[in-house]
C-alpha cells in the first residue's frame, strides 16, 4: 500500500510573476487561488484540477540556458488534458514552440517564459467513465 495519495502541488521558479501569469492565465486558462498568504516574496498559486502549480519569484539556482530542446528530456510538470487540439491551438496562436512526445503517447511539451518544461498528456474520458 502506498503512503502517498496524490500530488498536491508543483513549484516552479519564475523571474517575473506578472509575465508568468500572462502565460498561465491567458494562454493556458488557469485560474489563481487568491488564498496564497504573504510568503515574503512574489508569486502565485494556480489551480490545476484538485492540485496546484505554485509560481515562486525567487533567484533561480538552476541554469536557464542550455536546457534540452525537448522538455521530455528535462525536469517537467505533466498535466492531463481532455484533448490536445485546443492546447496546441492556444500554444501556436501565442507563438510558443512545442514538441510531441517521443514515447508514442498523445502528448506534447512546451516551456513557459522561464524555461520550465510542461507536458500535456491527452486523457480522453470514455463514455463508460463519465
Amino acid at each position: 500500500m502506498s503512503l502517498i495519495c496524490e500530488l498536491h502541488h508543483a513549484s516552479l521558479i519564475v523571474a517575473d510573476t506578472a509575465r508568468s501569469l500572462a502565460f498561465y492565465h491567458d494562454v493556458l486558462g488557469l485560474s489563481s487561488d487568491t488564498g496564497r498568504p504573504d510568503l515574503g516574496f512574489p508569486g502565485a498559486w494556480l489551480q490545476v484540477g484538485r492540485g496546484q502549480i505554485h509560481l515562486l519569484e525567487l533567484p533561480n539556482p538552476d541554469p536557464t540556458e542550455g536546457r534540452p530542446a525537448h522538455g521530455g528530456r528535462d525536469r517537467h510538470v505533466a498535466l492531463t488534458v481532455p484533448d490536445l487540439g485546443p492546447v496546441l491551438a492556444c500554444l501556436s496562436a501565442a507563438g510558443i514552440p512545442c514538441t510531441t512526445s517521443r514515447s508514442g503517447r498523445r502528448a506534447l511539451f512546451c516551456r513557459d517564459p522561464d524555461g520550465n518544461a510542461l507536458e500535456f498528456i491527452e486523457s480522453r474520458v470514455s463514455p463508460d467513465d463519465a
